[in-house]
């Protein structure tokens, strides 16, 4: 799959499919999972992520 040049791929999968994008200059990111699931690996350290992205950027959660 191909983005437009305004987003950038954040996660995907083994076989390359887009599972997340983040816009290069707007504060909008979306993924295609629950990465707060406590039945994924990763999920506490993605959620993680994101707030303390909130957190630099001054946004409450």
């Amino acid at each position: 799959a191909t983005l437009p040049p305004t987003l950038v791929r954040t996660a995907w999968t083994d076989e390359e499919e887009i599972m997340g994008v983040r816009h290069r200059t707007l504060f909008v990111e979306g993924v295609q999972f629950h990465p707060e699931s406590i039945l994924t690996v990763e999920g506490k350290r993605l959620l993680g992520n994101f707030l303390e992205r909130l957190d630099r950027r001054g946004v409450a959660a």
